[in-house]
C-alpha cells in the first residue's frame, strides 16, 4: 500500500511538472477527495482539471502499462462474458483477451487494487492490465454487454414463429396483454438500446402496408435499420404507449407522452408523439440527453470569435438575445448551456416552453396549456411579476409574446428566444411582421444569432482528400497551395458514414448604433446584413468553411448545411 501511494504522488507530480494540473487544482480535488472520498483520477476528470486523455498517457507511461483503443479492438464475445456488465460499469474495466491462465483487461485506473482483487477472483486467472479512457470503456461495454441486432432477430425470429392473437382488435385488455409480453418489451429495449448505442436523437417507427420500418436519425440524417413484420407493429405501439402513460385505446387522435430510461450512469428523457397514418400509428421518439447541457458553450464548436460575441452578450444585465434556425438545429442545446452558466443562486431565472424539454435545477419552468389559457404570451405577463433576473421564452410564435418579451428586456430583464429565420438579419423583419415598433426592436435587441448544426469528420477514420483548386476558387476559399483537407473513410465506430458527432455553427450579429438607426428607418434585411458583413460578420457558409479549412468537416457536409445560402 505504501508503494501504490508513492506511485499515485509520483504520477501527480509528473501532471504538474507538465503543465497538465496546476497546483491550485490539485488541492481542490484533494480537498473533495477528503470531503467525499473516491478516486482522485475520477475527481480531477470530473471537475475537468485534466483531460482523459493526459492522464492515460501519464498512468501508462509511470507503470508500464500499455494503452489501448477499443474502437479499433474486436473482442470474442466469449471473454467479454468473464466478467459480469454490473462488475464492468462499476470499476470501468473490460475484459480484452485470455491466453491460458492470463486475462488480459482493459481499465481507466489501473490502480484500483480493489477493482483488480475482484477481476481476479471473477475469472480465477492472473490480471494483466491495460490503460484506456473511461469513454473508451464505456463506449465498448455498451457495444458488447447491451443487446444487439443478433438479439433483435432471435426475437423477431421468435414473434414470426409464434401466433400473436388479438393484434388487430381493439380490445383493451388484450392490446395490453401484448404490451406487457415478455418478447415485445424485450424487442423495445433493444431498439432503444441499440438507437442509444448509435448515438441516434430519433426514434422513427413508421408503419407500411406490409411492414414496419425503424429509422434512427444520427447526427441529423435518417438511417434504416430494421424491417420488423406488420404483425408486430401493434403490439410496440402498445408498449411505447404503456410507458409514456397514454390511452392505448386511442388510435385516432394524435397523442404525446414522455419517459425515461437509464444507460450507465446516464439518464435519458424520451419525448414520445404519436400520428394516426393510413397503415395505423406513427411513433417518433426524441431522446433528450441532459449530459449535453453540462457541456458549457465554450464545448458546442462554435468559432473563437462567435463564442466571444455571445458570451459578452450574455453577460449583458438586461437586454434580448435571440436565436434562429430551423427545427432541429441545437437552438435549444444553446439556450439551455446558456441557462447553465447563468444559473447562479443570486439569480431568479424562469423560463416558458412548449414543451419543457430539460428539467434544469434551480430554474422555474412553465409548461405552456393553451387549452386552459396558459398561452405563451399570458405566462410571460403572470412571470414578470414573479421580480425574474433571466427569462427565457421557448419560441416566439405570435406578436402579443413578441410585444412583451421585448418590453421585459427594456425594462431590466436578460430575454433569451428563438424564431423560425433563416439568417440573423430576418428576424429584425419577422419581429416587424408581428407587428412590434422598429424602434423597440432597436432599443431591445442586443444580438440575434442565426445557427445550424455541422458534423464532424469521424476522428477514428480521418484521412486527407483531394479537393480541386476550381471548385475551391468557385466557392471563394482562399487557402495555401500544400493545405490539407480531410475526410472520413468510413469505419465501424461511425456506421461507416465518416462523420461523428456535430458541432454548432453560429453567424452572429451584434446590434450598434448603425445598425440600430437603420432598423428604425426600416432598412431591409438584405441591407442590415451586407453592413454587419462589412463590419466583420461571417455568414452561416463562411463558418463552415472555416471549420473546413480547420479540417474539422468536409466540404460537401458545409455546402449540405448552407444549401439555402
Amino acid at each position: 500500500m505504501p508503494k501504490l501511494i508513492a506511485l499515485k504522488k509520483k504520477i501527480n507530480e509528473v501532471l504538474l511538472k507538465n503543465n497538465l494540473l496546476s497546483e491550485k487544482d490539485l488541492k481542490k480535488a484533494l480537498k473533495i477527495q477528503k470531503e467525499e472520498g473516491g478516486s482522485l483520477s475520477k475527481i480531477l476528470i470530473e471537475q475537468k482539471m485534466v483531460s482523459q486523455k493526459d492522464l492515460m498517457v501519464c498512468l501508462g507511461a509511470q507503470l508500464g502499462i500499455p494503452p489501448i483503443n477499443l474502437s479499433r479492438y474486436k473482442i470474442d464475445p466469449a471473454v467479454v462474458k468473464l466478467i459480469p456488465e454490473r462488475v464492468a460499469r462499476h470499476y470501468l474495466v473490460i475484459p480484452v483477451s485470455k491466453i491460458k491462465n492470463v486475462v488480459s483487461v482493459a481499465m481507466s485506473d489501473p490502480l484500483n487494487i480493489f477493482a483488480l482483487d475482484d477481476v481476479k477472483a471473477l475469472t480465477k486467472s492472473e490480471v494483466q492490465t491495460m490503460v484506456t479512457t473511461a469513454d473508451d470503456i464505456l463506449q465498448a461495454i455498451e457495444r458488447y454487454y447491451a443487446p444487439g441486432m443478433e438479439e433483435m432477430a432471435d426475437i423477431v425470429k421468435k414473434e414470426r414463429k409464434k401466433t400473436v392473437a388479438g393484434l388487430n382488435i381493439a380490445d383493451l385488455a388484450e392490446m395490453t396483454k401484448d404490451g406487457k409480453e415478455a418478447p415485445i418489451i424485450k424487442l423495445v429495449d433493444v431498439i432503444i438500446n441499440e438507437a442509444l448505442k448509435s448515438r441516434a436523437s430519433d426514434i422513427h417507427l413508421e408503419p407500411f402496408e406490409d411492414r414496419l420500418r425503424i429509422r434512427y436519425r444520427i447526427d441529423g440524417i435518417l438511417h434504416e435499420f430494421y424491417a420488423l413484420p406488420k404483425k408486430l407493429q401493434n403490439a410496440l405501439i402498445t408498449r411505447l404507449k404503456i410507458m409514456s402513460n397514454l390511452d392505448i385505446t386511442q388510435k385516432r387522435l394524435p397523442q404525446d407522452g414522455r419517459f425515461k430510461v437509464s444507460m450507465g450512469q446516464k439518464e435519458i428523457d424520451f419525448r414520445v408523439s404519436f400520428l394516426p397514418t393510413s397503415f395505423g400509428g406513427k411513433c417518433v421518439l426524441r431522446a433528450l440527453d441532459k449530459s449535453n447541457l453540462s457541456l458549457g458553450l465554450d464545448n458546442l464548436g462554435f468559432l473563437p470569435a462567435s463564442l466571444e460575441a455571445f458570451k459578452d452578450a450574455i453577460a449583458k444585465p438586461y437586454g434580448m438575445i435571440l436565436l434562429t434556425g430551423p427545427t432541429g438545429c441545437g437552438k435549444s442545446t444553446t439556450l439551455y448551456s446558456v441557462l447553465s452558466q447563468l444559473n447562479t443562486t443570486d439569480k431568479n431565472i424562469i423560463t416558458i416552453e412548449d414543451p419543457v424539454e430539460y428539467q434544469v435545477e434551480r430554474v422555474t419552468q412553465i409548461q405552456t396549456k393553451p387549452e386552459i389559457g396558459l398561452t405563451f404570451a399570458n405566462g410571460l405577463r403572470a412571470l414578470l411579476r414573479q421580480s425574474p433576473d433571466v427569462i427565457m421564452v421557448g419560441e416566439i410564435r405570435d406578436g402579443e409574446t413578441a410585444d412583451i418579451a421585448v418590453k421585459a428586456a427594456l425594462t431590466g430583464e436578460l430575454v433569451l428566444s428563438t424564431l423560425h429565420t433563416n439568417d440573423a438579419a430576418s428576424a429584425v423583419t419577422r419581429l416587424i411582421d408581428m407587428g412590434v415598433e422598429p424602434f423597440l426592436i432597436a432599443s431591445s435587441v442586443i444580438l440575434i444569432a442565426a445557427q445550424r448544426l455541422c458534423r464532424r469528420i469521424c476522428p477514428n477514420c480521418k484521412e486527407p482528400v483531394d479537393v480541386p483548386r476550381a471548385t475551391l476558387d468557385k466557392l471563394g476559399v482562399k487557402v495555401a497551395k500544400d493545405s490539407k483537407f480531410y475526410h472520413g473513410k468510413g469505419c465501424a465506430r461511425c456506421n461507416q458514414t465518416g462523420y461523428y458527432g456535430r458541432m454548432g455553427t453560429l453567424e452572429v450579429l451584434v446590434m450598434d448604433d448603425k445598425l440600430r438607426e437603420m432598423i428604425i428607418k426600416g432598412a431591409p434585411s438584405n441591407q442590415i446584413k451586407d453592413y454587419a458583413r462589412r463590419q466583420g460578420m461571417k455568414v452561416l457558409r463562411e463558418n463552415g468553411l472555416e471549420k473546413f479549412i480547420r479540417g474539422e468537416t468536409t466540404l460537401e457536409e458545409v455546402l449540405r448545411m448552407t444549401a439555402d445560402e
